[in-house]
Protein backbone atom coordinates (compact mmCIF):
# COMPACT_ATOMS: atom_id res chain seq x y z
CA UNK A 1 0.00 0.00 0.00
CA UNK A 2 1.33 3.45 -0.96
CA UNK A 3 2.07 5.63 2.09
CA UNK A 4 2.25 9.42 1.71
CA UNK A 5 3.56 9.86 5.27
CA UNK A 6 6.89 8.09 5.80
CA UNK A 7 6.17 4.92 7.80
CA UNK A 8 9.57 5.21 9.46
CA UNK A 9 8.52 8.57 10.88
CA UNK A 10 5.25 7.04 12.11
CA UNK A 11 7.13 4.14 13.71
CA UNK A 12 9.52 6.54 15.45
CA UNK A 13 6.57 8.62 16.65
CA UNK A 14 4.85 5.51 18.02
CA UNK A 15 8.00 4.24 19.74
CA UNK A 16 8.22 7.45 21.76
CA UNK A 17 4.68 6.99 23.06
CA UNK A 18 4.60 3.21 23.44
CA UNK A 19 5.58 2.95 27.11
CA UNK A 20 2.87 5.36 28.23
CA UNK A 21 0.30 3.71 25.96
CA UNK A 22 1.07 0.24 27.32
CA UNK A 23 0.74 1.52 30.88
CA UNK A 24 -2.57 3.24 30.16
CA UNK A 25 -3.87 0.22 28.25
CA UNK A 26 -3.01 -2.18 31.06
CA UNK A 27 -4.62 0.12 33.64
CA UNK A 28 -7.80 0.36 31.58
CA UNK A 29 -7.76 -3.42 31.01
CA UNK A 30 -7.72 -3.97 34.76
CA UNK A 31 -10.58 -1.57 35.39
CA UNK A 32 -12.69 -3.09 32.62
CA UNK A 33 -11.91 -6.60 33.80
CA UNK A 34 -13.49 -5.75 37.15
CA UNK A 35 -16.64 -4.90 35.18
CA UNK A 36 -16.46 -8.22 33.36
CA UNK A 37 -15.36 -6.59 30.09
CA UNK A 38 -12.50 -7.91 27.93
CA UNK A 39 -10.45 -5.02 26.58
CA UNK A 40 -9.15 -7.10 23.67
CA UNK A 41 -12.71 -7.61 22.41
CA UNK A 42 -13.22 -3.85 22.39
CA UNK A 43 -9.90 -3.21 20.68
CA UNK A 44 -10.75 -5.70 17.95
CA UNK A 45 -14.11 -3.98 17.49
CA UNK A 46 -12.40 -0.58 17.25
CA UNK A 47 -10.13 -1.95 14.51
CA UNK A 48 -13.17 -3.05 12.51
CA UNK A 49 -14.99 0.27 12.76
CA UNK A 50 -14.93 2.56 9.72
CA UNK A 51 -16.39 5.93 8.78
CA UNK A 52 -16.15 7.34 5.25
CA UNK A 53 -14.54 10.66 4.36
CA UNK A 54 -16.22 13.33 2.24
CA UNK A 55 -14.02 14.33 -0.68
CA UNK A 56 -15.21 17.93 -0.32
CA UNK A 57 -14.18 17.94 3.34
CA UNK A 58 -10.53 17.84 2.33
CA UNK A 59 -10.87 21.43 1.15
CA UNK A 60 -11.60 24.58 3.09
CA UNK A 61 -15.29 25.32 3.48
CA UNK A 62 -16.91 28.67 4.01
CA UNK A 63 -19.88 30.65 5.22
CA UNK A 64 -22.71 32.41 3.41
CA UNK A 65 -20.56 35.55 3.51
CA UNK A 66 -17.09 34.46 2.48
CA UNK A 67 -14.67 31.66 1.88
CA UNK A 68 -11.04 31.92 2.98
CA UNK A 69 -8.86 29.44 1.03
CA UNK A 70 -6.52 27.24 3.02
CA UNK A 71 -2.84 26.58 2.48
CA UNK A 72 -2.12 23.69 0.14
CA UNK A 73 -5.74 22.68 -0.28
CA UNK A 74 -6.52 20.15 -3.00
CA UNK A 75 -7.41 21.47 -6.44
CA UNK A 76 -8.91 18.33 -7.95
CA UNK A 77 -10.27 14.93 -6.97
CA UNK A 78 -6.87 13.20 -7.27
CA UNK A 79 -5.36 15.59 -4.72
CA UNK A 80 -8.40 15.17 -2.50
CA UNK A 81 -7.75 11.43 -2.59
CA UNK A 82 -4.15 12.05 -1.54
CA UNK A 83 -5.34 13.91 1.55
CA UNK A 84 -7.90 11.21 2.35
CA UNK A 85 -5.12 8.62 2.11
CA UNK A 86 -3.10 10.53 4.71
CA UNK A 87 -6.09 10.62 7.06
CA UNK A 88 -6.62 6.88 6.75
CA UNK A 89 -2.93 6.06 7.00
CA UNK A 90 -2.72 7.77 10.38
CA UNK A 91 -6.20 7.05 11.80
CA UNK A 92 -6.84 3.59 10.26
CA UNK A 93 -10.57 4.28 10.58
CA UNK A 94 -11.44 5.96 7.26
CA UNK A 95 -11.03 3.56 4.30
CA UNK A 96 -14.04 4.88 2.37
CA UNK A 97 -14.26 8.10 0.34
CA UNK A 98 -17.55 9.66 -0.72
CA UNK A 99 -17.44 11.67 -3.95
CA UNK A 100 -19.68 14.58 -4.96
CA UNK A 101 -20.64 15.21 -8.57
CA UNK A 102 -20.09 17.29 -10.58
CA UNK A 103 -17.35 18.63 -8.26
CA UNK A 104 -15.43 15.34 -8.57
CA UNK A 105 -16.50 14.35 -12.08
CA UNK A 106 -13.69 13.11 -14.31
CA UNK A 107 -13.49 10.91 -17.39
CA UNK A 108 -10.68 8.71 -16.03
CA UNK A 109 -12.68 6.73 -13.48
CA UNK A 110 -10.39 3.74 -13.94
CA UNK A 111 -7.34 5.81 -13.04
CA UNK A 112 -9.06 7.23 -9.98
CA UNK A 113 -10.14 3.80 -8.83
CA UNK A 114 -6.59 2.50 -9.32
CA UNK A 115 -5.20 5.38 -7.24
CA UNK A 116 -7.69 4.65 -4.46
CA UNK A 117 -6.81 0.95 -4.49
CA UNK A 118 -3.12 1.79 -4.18
CA UNK A 119 -3.89 3.77 -1.03
CA UNK A 120 -6.05 1.01 0.44
CA UNK A 121 -9.20 3.09 -0.09
CA UNK A 122 -12.55 2.39 -1.71
CA UNK A 123 -15.40 4.61 -2.87
CA UNK A 124 -18.40 4.84 -0.60
CA UNK A 125 -21.73 6.50 -1.50
CA UNK A 126 -21.79 9.07 -4.28
CA UNK A 127 -23.61 12.39 -3.93
CA UNK A 128 -25.52 14.44 -6.48
CA UNK A 129 -25.68 18.23 -6.68
CA UNK A 130 -28.85 19.92 -7.87
CA UNK A 131 -28.58 22.75 -5.33
CA UNK A 132 -26.23 24.76 -7.54
CA UNK A 133 -26.27 25.79 -11.17
CA UNK A 134 -23.22 24.52 -13.05
CA UNK A 135 -21.39 26.07 -15.97
CA UNK A 136 -23.20 25.39 -19.24
CA UNK A 137 -26.32 24.13 -17.52
CA UNK A 138 -29.42 24.56 -19.68
CA UNK A 139 -32.01 25.08 -16.92
CA UNK A 140 -31.64 26.85 -13.59
CA UNK A 141 -32.34 25.34 -10.17
CA UNK A 142 -33.09 28.76 -8.67
CA UNK A 143 -36.72 27.77 -8.14
CA UNK A 144 -36.18 24.08 -7.52
CA UNK A 145 -34.65 20.97 -9.04
CA UNK A 146 -36.48 17.68 -8.43
CA UNK A 147 -39.54 19.72 -7.42
CA UNK A 148 -39.27 22.50 -10.00
CA UNK A 149 -42.40 23.77 -11.70
CA UNK A 150 -40.45 23.62 -14.96
CA UNK A 151 -40.58 20.04 -16.28
CA UNK A 152 -37.33 20.55 -18.19
CA UNK A 153 -35.49 21.53 -15.00
CA UNK A 154 -36.85 18.44 -13.26
CA UNK A 155 -35.76 16.21 -16.14
CA UNK A 156 -32.30 17.77 -16.04
CA UNK A 157 -32.03 17.10 -12.28
CA UNK A 158 -33.17 13.49 -12.72
CA UNK A 159 -30.67 12.97 -15.54
CA UNK A 160 -27.86 14.30 -13.32
CA UNK A 161 -28.73 11.84 -10.57
CA UNK A 162 -28.79 8.96 -13.03
CA UNK A 163 -25.39 10.09 -14.33
CA UNK A 164 -24.13 9.99 -10.73
CA UNK A 165 -25.31 6.39 -10.47
CA UNK A 166 -23.36 5.47 -13.60
CA UNK A 167 -20.22 7.23 -12.36
CA UNK A 168 -20.62 5.49 -9.00
CA UNK A 169 -20.94 2.09 -10.65
CA UNK A 170 -17.68 2.69 -12.52
CA UNK A 171 -15.97 3.50 -9.20
CA UNK A 172 -17.38 0.55 -7.28
CA UNK A 173 -19.88 2.48 -5.18
CA UNK A 174 -23.17 0.91 -4.05
CA UNK A 175 -25.36 3.88 -3.20
CA UNK A 176 -26.52 7.40 -4.04
CA UNK A 177 -27.26 10.16 -1.53
CA UNK A 178 -29.82 12.74 -2.64
CA UNK A 179 -30.16 16.08 -0.88
CA UNK A 180 -32.05 18.95 -2.44
CA UNK A 181 -32.32 22.56 -1.32
CA UNK A 182 -35.78 22.84 -2.84
CA UNK A 183 -38.48 24.68 -0.96
CA UNK A 184 -40.07 28.09 -0.49
CA UNK A 185 -39.03 31.36 1.07
CA UNK A 186 -42.52 32.89 1.00
CA UNK A 187 -46.00 31.57 1.80
CA UNK A 188 -47.77 30.90 -1.45
CA UNK A 189 -44.54 30.57 -3.41
CA UNK A 190 -45.53 27.02 -4.28
CA UNK A 191 -48.18 24.47 -3.45
CA UNK A 192 -46.80 22.54 -0.47
CA UNK A 193 -48.43 19.25 -1.44
CA UNK A 194 -47.70 19.69 -5.13
CA UNK A 195 -43.97 20.17 -4.53
CA UNK A 196 -43.75 16.85 -2.71
CA UNK A 197 -45.72 15.15 -5.46
CA UNK A 198 -43.21 16.43 -8.02
CA UNK A 199 -40.34 15.30 -5.78
CA UNK A 200 -41.72 11.78 -5.63
CA UNK A 201 -42.27 11.65 -9.38
CA UNK A 202 -38.64 12.67 -9.91
CA UNK A 203 -37.35 10.23 -7.31
CA UNK A 204 -39.29 7.36 -8.87
CA UNK A 205 -37.34 7.90 -12.09
CA UNK A 206 -34.05 7.90 -10.13
CA UNK A 207 -35.09 4.85 -8.13
CA UNK A 208 -35.90 2.96 -11.33
CA UNK A 209 -32.32 3.54 -12.53
CA UNK A 210 -30.75 1.99 -9.40
CA UNK A 211 -28.83 -1.28 -9.94
CA UNK A 212 -30.21 -4.25 -8.05
CA UNK A 213 -27.50 -4.05 -5.38
CA UNK A 214 -27.75 -0.29 -4.84
CA UNK A 215 -29.68 1.90 -2.43
CA UNK A 216 -30.72 5.55 -2.53
CA UNK A 217 -30.39 7.58 0.66
CA UNK A 218 -32.79 10.47 1.25
CA UNK A 219 -31.24 13.26 3.31
CA UNK A 220 -33.50 15.73 5.09
CA UNK A 221 -32.63 19.25 6.20
CA UNK A 222 -34.76 21.47 8.39
CA UNK A 223 -33.97 24.76 6.66
CA UNK A 224 -31.65 26.65 4.33
CA UNK A 225 -31.75 27.82 1.66
CA UNK A 226 -35.56 27.49 1.84
CA UNK A 227 -36.41 29.27 5.08
CA UNK A 228 -40.20 29.13 4.96
CA UNK A 229 -40.78 25.55 3.83
CA UNK A 230 -38.12 23.00 2.86
CA UNK A 231 -39.56 20.14 0.81
CA UNK A 232 -37.68 17.35 2.65
CA UNK A 233 -37.42 19.07 6.03
CA UNK A 234 -37.72 16.29 8.59
CA UNK A 235 -37.37 12.59 9.24
CA UNK A 236 -41.10 11.99 8.88
CA UNK A 237 -41.17 13.30 5.32
CA UNK A 238 -37.99 11.40 4.52
CA UNK A 239 -39.50 8.22 5.96
CA UNK A 240 -42.76 8.63 4.07
CA UNK A 241 -40.91 9.13 0.79
CA UNK A 242 -38.64 6.13 1.42
CA UNK A 243 -41.71 4.00 2.13
CA UNK A 244 -43.38 5.24 -1.03
CA UNK A 245 -40.36 4.52 -3.23
CA UNK A 246 -39.58 0.98 -2.06
CA UNK A 247 -37.07 -1.24 -0.24
CA UNK A 248 -33.98 0.26 -1.91
CA UNK A 249 -34.82 3.72 -0.48
CA UNK A 250 -33.50 4.55 2.99
CA UNK A 251 -33.27 7.63 5.20
CA UNK A 252 -30.01 9.41 5.93
CA UNK A 253 -29.59 11.29 9.23
CA UNK A 254 -27.27 14.29 9.30
CA UNK A 255 -26.56 15.25 12.90
CA UNK A 256 -26.48 18.95 12.00
CA UNK A 257 -29.79 19.22 10.16
CA UNK A 258 -32.16 19.51 13.11
CA UNK A 259 -33.74 22.16 15.28
CA UNK A 260 -31.77 22.89 18.48
CA UNK A 261 -32.32 20.30 21.21
CA UNK A 262 -33.99 17.79 18.88
CA UNK A 263 -33.86 14.23 20.23
CA UNK A 264 -31.83 12.82 17.35
CA UNK A 265 -31.25 9.46 19.02
CA UNK A 266 -35.02 8.91 19.09
CA UNK A 267 -35.19 9.60 15.35
CA UNK A 268 -32.48 6.97 14.91
CA UNK A 269 -34.46 4.49 17.00
CA UNK A 270 -37.68 5.09 15.04
CA UNK A 271 -36.05 4.72 11.63
CA UNK A 272 -34.20 1.58 12.75
CA UNK A 273 -37.41 0.09 14.15
CA UNK A 274 -39.17 0.39 10.80
CA UNK A 275 -36.24 -0.69 8.66
CA UNK A 276 -35.55 2.65 7.00
CA UNK A 277 -32.36 3.81 8.73
CA UNK A 278 -29.82 4.03 5.94
CA UNK A 279 -26.89 5.93 7.33
CA UNK A 280 -25.38 9.07 8.82
CA UNK A 281 -23.53 12.24 8.07
CA UNK A 282 -21.61 12.83 11.28
CA UNK A 283 -20.89 16.38 12.42
CA UNK A 284 -21.90 18.65 15.28
CA UNK A 285 -24.03 21.74 15.68
CA UNK A 286 -24.60 24.58 18.12
CA UNK A 287 -27.48 26.65 16.75
CA UNK A 288 -28.40 25.21 13.38
CA UNK A 289 -26.83 23.49 10.41
CA UNK A 290 -23.25 24.33 11.34
CA UNK A 291 -21.37 21.23 10.11
CA UNK A 292 -18.92 21.51 13.00
CA UNK A 293 -16.35 18.82 13.83
CA UNK A 294 -17.93 15.63 15.14
CA UNK A 295 -18.06 15.49 18.94
CA UNK A 296 -16.86 19.07 19.32
CA UNK A 297 -20.09 20.38 20.90
CA UNK A 298 -22.19 17.50 22.20
CA UNK A 299 -20.25 14.23 22.49
CA UNK A 300 -22.95 12.77 24.76
CA UNK A 301 -25.51 13.07 21.98
CA UNK A 302 -23.11 11.28 19.64
CA UNK A 303 -22.76 8.52 22.24
CA UNK A 304 -26.54 8.24 22.60
CA UNK A 305 -26.89 7.83 18.83
CA UNK A 306 -24.40 4.96 18.94
CA UNK A 307 -26.20 3.50 21.92
CA UNK A 308 -29.31 3.20 19.74
CA UNK A 309 -27.24 1.68 16.94
CA UNK A 310 -25.82 -0.89 19.37
CA UNK A 311 -29.36 -1.73 20.49
CA UNK A 312 -30.49 -2.10 16.89
CA UNK A 313 -27.52 -4.33 16.07
CA UNK A 314 -28.34 -6.53 19.05
CA UNK A 315 -31.95 -6.83 17.90
CA UNK A 316 -31.33 -7.26 14.17
CA UNK A 317 -28.07 -9.16 14.14
CA UNK A 318 -25.60 -9.19 11.26
CA UNK A 319 -28.21 -7.87 8.83
CA UNK A 320 -28.16 -4.45 10.50
CA UNK A 321 -25.65 -2.00 9.08
CA UNK A 322 -25.53 1.68 8.26
CA UNK A 323 -23.51 3.81 5.84
CA UNK A 324 -21.44 6.17 8.00
CA UNK A 325 -19.71 9.31 6.75
CA UNK A 326 -18.25 12.53 8.12
CA UNK A 327 -19.78 15.69 6.66
CA UNK A 328 -18.13 18.86 7.89
CA UNK A 329 -17.07 22.33 6.83
CA UNK A 330 -13.60 23.36 7.99
CA UNK A 331 -13.28 27.12 7.98
CA UNK A 332 -10.58 27.83 10.57
CA UNK A 333 -8.74 24.51 10.98
CA UNK A 334 -6.60 22.28 8.81
CA UNK A 335 -9.21 19.98 7.18
CA UNK A 336 -6.95 16.93 7.55
CA UNK A 337 -6.55 17.52 11.28
CA UNK A 338 -10.29 18.07 11.76
CA UNK A 339 -11.21 14.94 9.83
CA UNK A 340 -8.70 12.84 11.77
CA UNK A 341 -10.05 14.18 15.06
CA UNK A 342 -13.65 13.63 14.02
CA UNK A 343 -13.01 10.06 12.89
CA UNK A 344 -11.49 9.35 16.28
CA UNK A 345 -14.49 10.89 18.09
CA UNK A 346 -17.01 8.85 16.11
CA UNK A 347 -14.96 5.71 16.76
CA UNK A 348 -14.83 6.65 20.44
CA UNK A 349 -18.64 6.84 20.66
CA UNK A 350 -18.88 3.45 18.96
CA UNK A 351 -16.58 1.81 21.53
CA UNK A 352 -18.24 3.58 24.46
CA UNK A 353 -21.64 2.30 23.31
CA UNK A 354 -20.20 -1.23 23.29
CA UNK A 355 -19.41 -0.74 26.99
CA UNK A 356 -23.06 -0.35 27.99
CA UNK A 357 -24.18 -3.18 30.27
CA UNK A 358 -27.35 -4.00 28.34
CA UNK A 359 -28.52 -6.74 30.71
CA UNK A 360 -28.39 -4.38 33.69
CA UNK A 361 -29.90 -1.57 31.64
CA UNK A 362 -32.87 -3.70 30.68
CA UNK A 363 -33.40 -4.79 34.28
CA UNK A 364 -33.42 -1.18 35.49
CA UNK A 365 -35.79 -0.20 32.71
CA UNK A 366 -38.19 -3.03 33.53
CA UNK A 367 -38.19 -2.15 37.23
CA UNK A 368 -38.60 1.59 36.48
CA UNK A 369 -35.33 2.37 38.25
CA UNK A 370 -34.88 5.55 36.28
CA UNK A 371 -31.78 6.89 38.00
CA UNK A 372 -29.78 3.68 37.71
CA UNK A 373 -30.83 3.23 34.09
CA UNK A 374 -29.46 6.68 33.30
CA UNK A 375 -26.28 5.97 35.27
CA UNK A 376 -25.63 2.83 33.24
CA UNK A 377 -25.32 5.02 30.16
CA UNK A 378 -23.29 7.67 31.95
CA UNK A 379 -20.87 5.04 33.25
CA UNK A 380 -20.08 3.90 29.70
CA UNK A 381 -19.87 7.46 28.39
CA UNK A 382 -17.52 8.60 31.17
CA UNK A 383 -15.08 5.76 30.49
CA UNK A 384 -11.99 7.11 28.73
CA UNK A 385 -11.41 4.60 25.94
CA UNK A 386 -8.53 6.59 24.40
CA UNK A 387 -6.00 3.78 25.11
CA UNK A 388 -8.22 1.34 23.19
CA UNK A 389 -8.42 3.66 20.18
CA UNK A 390 -4.67 4.32 20.23
CA UNK A 391 -3.86 0.62 20.54
CA UNK A 392 -6.21 -0.19 17.66
CA UNK A 393 -4.40 2.35 15.49
CA UNK A 394 -0.99 1.06 16.53
CA UNK A 395 -1.84 -2.54 15.72
CA UNK A 396 -3.28 -1.54 12.35
CA UNK A 397 -0.15 0.40 11.40
CA UNK A 398 -1.48 3.87 12.18
CA UNK A 399 -0.27 6.54 14.57
CA UNK A 400 -0.74 6.50 18.34
CA UNK A 401 -1.35 10.28 18.21
CA UNK A 402 -2.38 10.85 14.57
CA UNK A 403 -2.60 14.65 14.64
CA UNK A 404 0.83 14.96 16.29
CA UNK A 405 2.33 12.56 13.74
CA UNK A 406 0.72 14.51 10.90
CA UNK A 407 2.18 17.78 12.13
CA UNK A 408 5.58 16.22 12.63
CA UNK A 409 5.55 14.92 9.06
CA UNK A 410 5.09 18.43 7.63
CA UNK A 411 2.63 17.19 5.02
CA UNK A 412 0.70 20.47 4.79
CA UNK A 413 3.84 22.48 4.15
CA UNK A 414 4.95 20.04 1.46
CA UNK A 415 1.69 20.07 -0.46
CA UNK A 416 1.46 23.85 -0.10
CA UNK A 417 4.62 24.06 -2.21
CA UNK A 418 3.24 21.54 -4.73
CA UNK A 419 -0.25 23.09 -4.90
CA UNK A 420 -0.03 26.81 -5.59
CA UNK A 421 -3.39 28.57 -5.19
CA UNK A 422 -5.54 28.56 -8.30
CA UNK A 423 -7.53 31.74 -8.82
CA UNK A 424 -11.25 31.21 -8.48
CA UNK A 425 -10.92 27.51 -7.56
CA UNK A 426 -12.80 26.03 -4.65
CA UNK A 427 -11.78 22.55 -3.61
CA UNK A 428 -14.88 22.04 -1.51
CA UNK A 429 -17.42 23.54 -3.84
CA UNK A 430 -19.16 25.12 -0.84
CA UNK A 431 -19.11 28.88 -0.33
Amino acid sequence: MVALIDQGLVAEHNAGLLADLNADYEALAGMLSRRGVDIETLTAAAQQFAVALPSWGAGTGGTRFARFPGKGEPRNVFEKLDDCAVIHQLSRATPGVSLHFPWDKISDTAGLREQAHGYGLYFDLVNSNTFQDQAGQAHTYKYGSLTAQDAAAREQAVAHNIECIELGRALGSKGLTVWIGDGANFPGQHNLRGSLERYLDSMRAIYAALPDDWQVYIEHKLFEPAFYATTIADWGTSFACAQELGPKAKCLVDLGHHAPNTNIEMIVARLAQFGKLGGFHFNDSKYGDDDLDSGSINPFQLFLVFNELADAAQREGASFRTANMLDQSHNVTDPIESLISSAVEVQRAYVQAALVDRVALQEFQQSNDVLNAAQILKKAFRTDVSPILAMARLRAGGAVDPVAAYRRAGYREKVAADRPPKAGASSSGIV
